[in-house]
């Protein structure tokens, strides 16, 4: 098919905190050196910051370094952290408060602030449109396009109006080719183009494999009695107790409302266990339940987190573009923050970018000297010192682990002389069904625990239901063949949407895909045990519609 195509020097797919920071230094250089550079993002989502979702605690003095006047502007950085409280959970109505004096100093938060990371996104959008940046949001970046000599061209927006048996409707409008010098990879954890590059380049030879949390989130408006804002407070332990580990957090933000949220990490071996089921569980512990009592539920979401770190953060360039932020993986895990790296990938890559463009780099080189000024910056030092946090808690559990980390931390900064590896991928920990014993979770309660249903409906989801099905099987037999008889079909419960069920029809069990309940968040890519579901894109503008997360 001939396609319409357009020309740009840099093209950045993901308008998130990495790719926004990338295009704004971009112009800033361009500006400087009196040289015009033409920088185009797309995005999937219907509007900048519609697929973001993070906690979030924001160090925020990474902002310094794009825009000076950033603290005097209407920035949507304003709740600064008041105080910070972490609790051991022993059971679901014990709990510790854990000393300061024996907390890493990496889950200090003394000058950091509570934002929205999909607000502080719409906010970068602006600024870059401001300074010349084209940006397109509601459009799928959905295939690579490549050059006669194998390096990255640029992208093709998918198709629109494509009906589920593969037919263009009325409606239908072909997608565009996108080429460019450079193509820069912002999509988010386990972008499904990202993952095609690492894959093809051989990005991740010599690194342990990423390693992925699923992180839920919800907003509510809690009685202003209860309100605290500024107030910080992480846990670990319970519920988290079933041969599986991660922590929640609850965030007093501003207007009377909080943030509330779990981790779950996605090396758990119980096929039985139920992430969504889990923060159900985790809501209705008495320091958490203490606040929630009496609010309302305002929004629900979910998303696959990154936190490997250092040790599986894949090779960041490859001939004709770069890949950043969490897609390669920045997040620091020891400070369960990675909206300052993302950031702060994105600066390092338009520095790269910039100064090859006006030198007048025509495109397609391995742009090697990436590596370089990363080693250099401040962002690879606080993810070297950060390395062991995640492989500790993996090899020794959460209180074992969790003291060899005070230790790394406060005692040798995070430069133990020994560096730990887990050299086990997520999907290959989840362990037999007959080897587990069931969980009873209890039934939710519509005050403090809901069910997925009618969270999914507070994430204002929505995909055009007659389009081809964005998630693949390889192997439609797998699910029912192997993967229920094996793993009593995990998908059923690790999805946090309700997206898989299995289903009696004529006497036989049937594997039946909702993806019209999808909410992006790629644990279904990373999870099944047989590798057999791929996550690629849907049509532009489909997913999650998040207005404050």
């Amino acid at each position: 098919m001939e396609r319409e195509s357009m020309e740009f020097d840099v093209v950045i797919v993901g308008a998130g905190p990495a790719g926004l920071a990338t295009a704004c230094r971009l112009m800033q250089i361009s500006k400087d050196a009196y040289k015009e550079i033409t920088v185009c993002v797309v995005e999937k989502g219907s509007e900048v910051g519609a697929h973001i979702l993070s906690g979030a605690v924001f160090q925020a003095d990474v902002l310094d370094e794009l825009f000076d006047d950033w603290r005097d502007s209407d920035s949507p950085v304003k709740t600064k952290v008041t105080h910070d409280d972490i609790y051991l959970f022993n059971s679901d109505t014990q709990s510790r408060l854990i000393p300061n004096s024996l907390v890493p100093k990496t889950m200090h938060n003394d000058g950091n602030y509570i934002i929205s990371v999909g607000n502080l996104a719409r906010w970068l959008a602006e600024r870059a449109e401001a300074m010349g940046v084209e940006i397109f949001p509601g459009f799928a970046a959905s295939e690579l396009l490549f050059n006669d000599d194998n390096s990255v061209k640029g992208i093709l927006i998918g198709d629109m109006g494509v009906g589920e048996d593969g037919q263009p409707k009325d409606s239908y409008m072909p997608g565009m080719e996108l080429h460019a010098k450079y193509t820069v990879f912002s999509e988010g954890c386990r972008g499904h183009l990202g993952k095609q590059l690492i894959e093809k380049y051989h990005l991740d030879n010599g690194k342990t494999p990423q390693h992925y949390g699923l992180g839920f989130k919800e907003i509510w408006k809690i009685p202003a009695a209860q309100h605290q804002q500024g107030k910080v407070v992480h846990t670990g332990g319970w519920p988290l107790n079933n041969g599986s580990s991660g922590g929640g957090f609850l965030y007093h933000m501003e207007d009377n409302q909080v943030a509330v949220g779990l981790i779950v990490d996605l090396n758990y071996k119980n096929p039985h266990l139920s992430p969504f089921d889990e923060f159900q569980r985790y809501k209705t512990h008495p320091v958490i339940a203490q606040y929630l009592t009496g609010g309302e539920r305002l929004s629900y979401g979910a998303r696959a987190i990154a936190k490997g770190g250092l040790n599986s953060l894949p090779k960041m360039s490859f001939p004709g573009g770069l890949i950043i932020g969490c897609n390669a993986g920045t997040l620091n895990f020891a400070k369960i923050k990675g909206t300052h790296t993302a950031i702060k990938s994105g600066i390092i890559a338009a520095k790269t970018l910039g100064e090859g463009l006006i030198a007048g780099l025509t495109g397609g080189k391995d742009l090697d000297c990436f590596q370089a000024r990363f080693e250099e910056s401040w962002l690879h030092e606080e993810l070297y010192q950060s390395r062991n946090f995640g492989p500790a808690l993996h090899k020794f559990g959460t209180l074992i682990g969790g003291a060899f980390n005070f230790i790394d931390q406060n005692w040798f900064g995070g430069k133990f002389p020994v560096t730990f590896r887990d050299e086990t991928p997520d999907y290959a920990n989840m362990g037999l069904a007959s080897d587990y014993n069931k969980i009873d979770y209890p039934k939710p309660d519509g005050k403090l625990s809901f069910d997925k249903l009618s969270s999914v409906y507070l994430s204002s989801t929505y995909h055009e239901e007659n389009q081809p099905c964005h998630l693949r099987l390889k192997d439609k037999s797998v699910p029912i063949a192997i993967n229920l008889v094996k793993f009593d079909e995990p998908a059923q419960r690790y999805c946090p949407a309700g997206v898989y069920e299995v289903v009696e029809e004529e006497g036989s069990k049937k594997f039946v895909i909702n993806g019209q309940n999808c909410i992006h968040c790629k644990t279904c890519d990373i999870k099944d045990p047989s590798q057999n579901i791929t996550w690629v894109t849907p049509e532009g503008g489909g997913g999650p519609n998040y207005p404050n997360m």
